[in-house]
């Protein structure tokens, strides 16, 4: 979770400062600004990083906060599908995975 954040931080830092960067697709139906997509992953990786921290150092209340962060993120990684495909594809299997870690685990109780 915390390097599917980093990546979502890196991705969205990359977007912001060179919006050359990635290809973007003429006529293109959820079609944003380069910087704008940059600002959503940058937004979002930040969140689910810290908010995974907070699940890893053992806070109970981080686990549907995450859960909530990861399908936003598999969501906007779906609409960036054009921009960049094959990270895209790589980050909605990430999150996919994340998910079914995340309502799979059930801890034992002490």
């Amino acid at each position: 979770m915390i390097v599917n954040g980093i990546w979502g931080i890196v991705v969205g830092l990359a977007a912001i400062i060179r919006r050359d960067f990635f290809v973007v697709a003429p006529n293109y139906v959820y079609e944003f600004s380069t910087t704008g997509w940059g600002w959503i992953h940058l937004i979002l990786g930040a969140l689910l990083t810290a908010v995974a921290f907070a699940l890893i150092f053992g806070q109970s209340w981080a686990r549907w906060p995450v859960l909530v962060l990861v399908i936003l993120q598999a969501t906007s990684q779906f609409f960036f599908l054009p921009y960049y495909p094959w990270w895209s594809i790589l980050i909605i299997a990430l999150d996919v995975i994340i998910i079914w870690a995340l309502l799979t685990y059930h801890p034992k109780p002490l």
